[in-house]
């Protein structure tokens, strides 16, 4: 074991933060739990928390086994998982799965070990790996637009387009954090001011039809159409539109300053998805406010280290490549977070190393692992890079 200790490499302060949150995880996930077992009559609460440790345990081994890979052999990587994971994409939207009687096909089973792999995770984090590729690519010379659609904004519509039918925010927030790392990569404002202007013009067209004329588009677009009236008008939401949110909140209120304790929240057990979407507010109702603004603290202390490590990294790739990785990990927290307090609308987002699930836990663990090979100052870089005043993402590191 020491001798496993000695061999971790990388930023020794991600490194304590991600176990910190991951030891944390088992308080609340075990509390929580109890809704699984005693109203969805599922398993029981010791099984629960094993399987969360061993899920936790085998992505700490992906870390470890990642973290030890160089930096640069990714860019071969993705070149590799892109077909991939668009193949994979592709094979799940014909895998049914149903969630409340409605079609969600996000998820591939895995029999052997009894759980269901979210594709669209592994898709975005090798689409973010791919795209760091490219900018890294042409970063020292002029591209005109139609240079840069086939080998970046095909691929980017391809995964985004593949994942929309059955997970619209997943959808929404890989384009949006597609846009900050290509900005922050130097891609020309001009072109980049296109695809945003396109990504608008395609969004109303899109809420026009799912207002105006539903039944064109997935199953799932019920369900989102509802989520959005939620959001904007929650008073005059339907019962079963607006319980979750309502539960949440009454959970929250319930917490106070200090809340009520570990294992003593009530709410746990009426609200659905308590064990994932919803365990911040279980959170907050346990430990109250100082528990909820600790946990956004350590995230915030995760996104200053990676943003120092992105400072840090030798080559303009390897910056790329943990803002790329990195940044969605913090981004998705706020996102699950925002949502228990109605700063946005539900969007089915786990929180990071705190939420009971499956694979999701698996791709955050992959996605800290590159971050930490980045992290590895012990590495050689392929080459040498000067820093280029007209990188946003450089100027931005230089001033931290």
């Amino acid at each position: 074991m020491l001798q496993l200790f000695k061999n971790l490499k990388g930023d020794k302060a991600i490194w304590a933060i991600v176990a910190l949150l991951a030891l944390f995880s088992f308080l609340p996930v075990f509390s929580a739990s109890t809704n699984l077992v005693y109203v969805k009559d599922t398993g029981t609460t010791v099984g629960h928390l094993v399987k969360h440790g061993v899920l936790l345990f085998l992505g700490f081994m992906i870390i470890y086994a990642v973290h030890r890979i160089p930096t640069h052999y990714f860019k071969g990587l993705s070149l590799i998982g892109l077909p991939i994971v668009l193949l994979l994409l592709g094979y799940t939207l014909t895998v049914e799965t149903n969630i409340g009687g409605v079609s969600a096909n996000r998820w591939i089973p895995i029999p052997v070990i009894g759980v269901k792999f979210q594709t669209s995770t592994l898709a975005s984090i090798v689409l973010m790996i791919w795209i760091a590729r490219y900018l890294s690519k042409i970063r020292d010379r002029q591209i005109s637009f139609s240079e840069s659609i086939l080998p970046l904004w095909v691929p980017v519509c391809l995964v985004i387009g593949l994942i929309l039918p059955a997970n619209f925010s997943t959808a929404a927030i890989v384009g949006f954090l597609v846009i900050v790392l290509c900005f922050l990569g130097g891609y020309p404002l001009k072109y980049l001011g296109i695809i945003v202007g396109t990504g608008i013009v395609l969004a109303g067209l899109f809420l026009a039809v799912l207002y105006k004329a539903p039944e064109a588009l997935p199953d799932r677009a019920g369900t989102w159409k509802s989520r959005i009236d939620t959001f904007i008008h929650p008073e005059a939401a339907s019962a079963d539109a607006s319980r979750q949110v309502n539960y949440a909140k009454m959970a929250i209120a319930e917490g106070e300053l200090f809340g009520k304790g570990a294992g003593k929240s009530v709410m746990k057990n009426i609200l659905s998805q308590s064990t994932s979407d919803f365990i911040f507010a279980i959170i907050i109702e346990e430990y109250g406010l100082v528990g909820g603004l600790g946990l956004l603290f350590f995230y915030l202390l995760l996104l200053f280290r990676i943003v120092v490590v992105a400072n840090s990294a030798k080559t303009v790739f390897a910056k790329l490549l943990v803002i790329g990785v990195g940044l969605p990990i913090v981004f998705q927290a706020f996102i699950n977070m925002g949502v228990v307090v109605q700063l946005f609308p539900t969007t089915g987002q786990p929180l990071p190393l705190i939420s009971m699930g499956g694979t999701a836990i698996w791709m955050t663990c992959l996605a800290i692992g590159i971050v930490l090979s980045a992290s590895d100052k012990n590495q050689v870089a392929p080459k040498t890079v000067d820093i280029d005043d007209h990188n946003p993402l450089e100027v931005l590191s230089g001033q931290l």
